[in-house]
């Protein structure tokens, strides 16, 4: 994450592009379009992301943002989104982070369609708490991200969050660590397919003596692990293999498969 503070660059140039939207230039939309700033939140909704899939990035963060503010919480997170990744706009996490706590102070209605960014926009602030925003007057506040997580884990049953709170919970961040609490968490994750709750909670087992579990579950999170946490993987099921005799590998190997499917 980028360095920033409330007068960054990002901020800077973003207040003279909105200058020049309101202003006698007028605004960027195709004129066959049919959209304007005058258009429904919706409207502008799909012509930003029309936009956006063109790679006309400008006109996507214009329509975003006059989406956004009419109250449409999708566009809302679609700026969050660019500003977090620097995708279109200059990379400013501090303002990602302000449009993400607008979206969750707004809270959602049950089985509302914006039920999905408001779960995204609370991953996102649990995120930023726990590691904090650096230049910004975000500071790391790990009680808020664990109690952020908790949140999405358990009312919305998120895979994601179910892991990252385990992970807290067995290194005592934010609060009391507790294994058989991270057990519960990593074993409801898994049962989605989380890669990373399974090799988790397969090194759990494992350091808890139950040696070929936790080496089968280690494998068969290794085997699914996407690419970007395939080394803090192997890196966990080389460590155990190590230890374990050949005859423990073997089965462990053979049983992967199996632990993998498993829902109960």
């Amino acid at each position: 994450m980028q360095t920033t503070d409330w007068k960054s660059p990002a901020t800077l140039l973003l207040s003279a592009f909105l200058l020049v939207m309101t202003g006698t230039a007028g605004h960027a939309f195709d004129i066959n379009s049919g959209v304007s700033k005058e258009s429904g939140p919706f409207d502008l909704f799909k012509f930003g992301f029309k936009a956006y899939k063109n790679g006309q990035k400008q006109d996507a963060v214009e329509a975003y943002r006059y989406a956004a503010e009419k109250g449409h919480t999708g566009s809302r997170w679609a700026l969050a989104n660019m500003y977090a990744d620097g995708d279109g706009v200059v990379e400013d996490d501090f303002e990602a982070f302000k449009i993400y706590a607008e979206i969750a102070s707004q809270g959602v209605e049950p089985g509302s369609e914006d039920t999905g960014f408001f779960v995204n926009a609370l991953l996102s602030l649990a995120r930023y708490y726990r590691q904090g925003i650096p230049g910004s007057p975000v500071s790391s506040d790990l009680t808020q991200a664990r109690q952020l997580y908790f949140q999405a884990a358990s009312t919305f049953g998120v895979p994601e969050a179910q892991f990252q709170l385990a992970r807290m919970i067995l290194a005592g961040e934010g609060g009391k660590s507790n294994v058989q609490q991270a057990k519960k968490w990593l074993n409801l994750a898994r049962k989605s397919g989380h890669p990373g709750a399974m090799s988790v909670f397969g090194n759990v087992l494992f350091q808890e003596g139950q040696t070929v579990r936790g080496l089968a579950f280690l494998t068969a999170a290794l085997d699914n692990c996407p690419p970007k946490d395939c080394g803090w993987m192997q890196e966990l099921q080389e460590q155990a293999f190590s230890i374990a005799n050949e005859e423990d590998r073997r089965v462990a190997v053979a049983l992967a498969p199996q632990v993998y499917s498993q829902t109960e």
